[in-house]
């Protein structure tokens, strides 16, 4: 056990107070007797991976923190895969973009296009990570879950986490600790056989289409995917790099919003928008002068109130709902890349303004002061909430 290292040294934004008591798992026997110890010790617990979605305060943390470093990829038996596919089992503790390497390596397409995300892969499915065309939901089976006071992991299917946009069931309450995730991805052995290349999914991203020069929809091999995601994650500080400030960040600090169609209308023309599924939405961002609980969240929470009393569902509501971008909306508001408060060595990424950096030394208020400038001049213009994308610990917007 260590103690009193601060979350500045322990995450990719480089700001928190310390740690208490600092744990690391490198088992998943240890991982299981770790947490089974801080729960039957009442005490405060949090679960830290590689640290790239996190703000802790100035305070830090007074308890246990339960560090993730638990490795091992197998692929398992192919009976357990369906034809021209194959599951692999990842240790939480896993780097994701070493996973991806290490799919794009043995020819294994899907996750190509999620090349760059730092974390780990625990991580992954608590967000639901995506870019660039696709997202973990498309590929992911199950994942072994620790539940709070439980003393063995469990099997939850995909179907269980409830994944939406850069959320789940596990962000949104469900406590507890994954311990490995069940992928299914796509064997390119039979394309290699034919093709001497393994091609990846179909491109499913305009920008990303552009940067390989092909078409939407065409198949392009998995090794220049991700190399082309990579290069674009770069050019907006995205990637991990000590030699650049930019990427000393949480990497996208907000969420794009989802608005219905109506106040989607309300902003200029010229304003990024995606209709959405009806299943792919799970939250409408609450327009200036709203409760604090969007539309679709207080239906929800009416519905689950109803279901538990025994009374009657309703249909949810049919207006469409649209995904904004959060990175047109910063821009449109008034802020400009590499803007800084007076005073503040918190910044915007001089590359990308969805991306709030730590420019050195520094501190957790700074960039939640920086959040909070954001969020209300956004709010003011078009009337529309940001929510921060990380986990907040001992801070609030």
């Amino acid at each position: 056990m260590s103690r009193d290292i601060p979350f500045s040294e322990l995450t990719t934004l480089q700001v928190g107070g310390p740690v208490r008591r600092l744990a690391t798992a490198t088992t998943q026997r240890d991982l299981v007797d770790l947490a089974v110890e801080a729960w039957d010790a009442l005490e405060p617990w949090l679960v830290l991976g590689g640290g790239s979605n996190l703000l802790v305060g100035d305070e830090g943390f007074d308890g246990t923190v339960i560090r993730v470093a638990t490795k091992g990829i197998e692929v398992l038996p192919t009976d357990a895969a369906a034809a021209g596919s194959v599951h692999i089992r990842v240790q939480a503790g896993e780097n994701w973009d070493d996973l991806v390497a290490w799919t794009v390596e043995h020819g294994f397409a899907g996750i190509e296009a999620l090349s760059g995300i730092p974390g780990s892969v625990g991580a992954a499915p608590v967000q639901n990570i995506g870019a660039y065309g696709q997202e973990l939901e498309s590929t992911l089976v199950a994942i072994e879950f620790l539940e709070e006071g439980a003393h063995a992991p469990r099997r939850m299917t995909a179907d269980e986490l409830e994944l939406g946009y850069r959320t789940s069931v596990l962000k949104r309450g469900l406590r507890g600790i994954v311990v490995s995730v069940e992928l299914a991805l796509h064997d390119t052995a039979e394309e290699r056989a034919v093709l001497g290349e393994a091609l990846g999914q179909p491109i499913a991203y305009a920008q990303l289409a552009d940067a390989l020069h092909v078409n939407l929809g065409d198949r392009v091999p998995i090794a220049r995917v991700r190399e082309a995601v990579l290069a674009l994650r770069a050019s907006k500080g995205m990637v991990l790099d000590p030699a650049d400030p930019d990427s000393v960040s949480a990497g996208s600090f907000f969420t794009n919003p989802i608005v219905t169609e109506r106040v989607a209308r309300t902003l200029p023309g010229d304003a990024p928008r995606w209709y959405l599924d009806d299943d792919a939405a799970d939250e409408v961002i609450p327009i200036a002068g709203a409760l604090d609980e969007s539309p679709l969240d207080q239906f929800l929470t009416h519905q689950a109130s109803l279901a538990a009393s025994g009374g009657p569902r309703v249909a949810a509501p049919s207006e469409p709902l649209v995904k904004l971008s959060a990175a047109w909306l910063i821009e449109h508001s008034g802020i400009r890349r590499a803007f800084a408060l007076p005073g503040s060595r918190a910044a915007v990424s001089s590359k990308h303004t969805l991306a709030l950096t730590n420019r050195g030394g520094a501190t957790a208020e700074e960039v939640a002061q920086l959040a909070r400038f954001v969020q209300s001049r956004v709010q003011a213009e078009f009337g529309i909430l940001l929510h921060p994308e990380p986990v907040l610990v001992g801070i609030e917007l």
